[in-house]
């Protein structure tokens, strides 16, 4: 277990790291704006990558510490959006409709909620 937490973490700041290196390049580089284009690609380009490391190991033999790596640290460190839309298409691919919808929206409503009531918390403490 210690192995495979040691191998997430690495692969987990790999992510981080081409996360902001990426985000940094796309804002600051090619496309400056308010807009944030950097995490847009981050996101769809995370989701294309989790989605080609699942399909691989699902056609090759390899070992679960790679697949940790690579999905869960790598993609999960670059983005966790990855994680959230593999697990949509899951959920959709095995007919549960009403979990997916459940899910996505919940993810989306929830999340906005839950970042926006620190924000007023604390201006009001202020």
């Amino acid at each position: 277990m210690l192995k495979t937490i040691s191998i997430v973490g690495i692969g987990g700041a790999i992510g981080s790291i081409l996360r902001y290196l990426v985000t940094d390049l796309v804002e600051t580089r090619f496309v400056p704006s308010t807009f944030p284009y950097g995490t847009l690609v981050v996101n769809v380009s995370g989701c294309f990558v989790i989605g080609l490391v699942y399909a691989l190991t699902e056609k090759i033999n390899i070992a679960p510490e790679w697949r940790a790596f690579l999905a869960t640290g790598i993609c999960g460190g670059y983005t966790t959006f990855s994680a959230f839309s593999y697990q949509s298409v899951n959920l959709i691919r095995d007919g549960h409709t009403t979990q997916f919808f459940t899910y996505v929206f919940g993810s989306l409503i929830l999340g906005i909620i839950a970042t926006f009531i620190p924000l007023i918390v604390i201006k009001q403490l202020a």
